[in-house]
């Protein structure tokens, strides 16, 4: 069981307040940070700043699936960002994916936590995350390429969250 290579570049857009590209082998997603800025009276909350994640697949337009990813990669931001810090702003967090082949989630949540370090938004800790899989002959595997995805029998996402010197699963 091993990892594929991992690699990171933050800084890399220049619009936004804070961007990041993270690699997992072959898998790539470059995601920008919006923010604390103005939020829209409709999504205003009083004592905490809104968090809006819009992810953007390679091609065509996003469907259940990536709503279903937005929704996970948000509630994962929400437990790191100091919401408090901010209140009636928005924090909006836009990743694209430029390459999946396997492991999309982990490589996203992995890429929205280099962007807000690169942002400069206050944050309890930092996030990791890995994906792990069973194939159905029995094998784990850990970053599992989308070949291997498709041949698994479960697959699970490990996530990681560390606060100073603790660490919560």
């Amino acid at each position: 069981m091993s990892l594929r290579s991992l690699s990171c570049e933050q800084s890399l857009l220049a619009r936004c307040d804070g961007s990041a590209r993270f690699k997992h082998g072959e898998t790539s997603v470059v995601a920008a940070v919006y923010g604390p800025g103005d939020v829209k009276p409709n999504k205003e909350i009083i004592n905490k700043a809104t968090i809006e994640v819009t992810f953007k697949p390679k091609t065509g337009l996003p469907g259940c699936a990536e709503t279903a990813l937005e929704k996970i990669l948000q509630d994962t931001c929400e437990a790191v960002i100091l919401t408090s810090l901010h209140p009636r702003s928005s924090i909006s967090i836009i990743l694209q994916v430029e390459h999946d082949d396997g492991s999309l989630l982990p490589c996203c949540i992995n890429a929205c936590c280099v962007a807000l370090m690169d942002t400069g938004v206050p944050m309890r800790g930092f996030v990791c995350a890995v994906a792990c899989a069973v194939q159905q002959s029995g094998e784990e595997i850990i970053d599992p390429t989308l070949e291997q995805e498709q041949s698994m029998s479960s697959f699970e996402g490990l996530l990681c969250i560390t606060y100073g010197s603790c660490l919560a699963v």
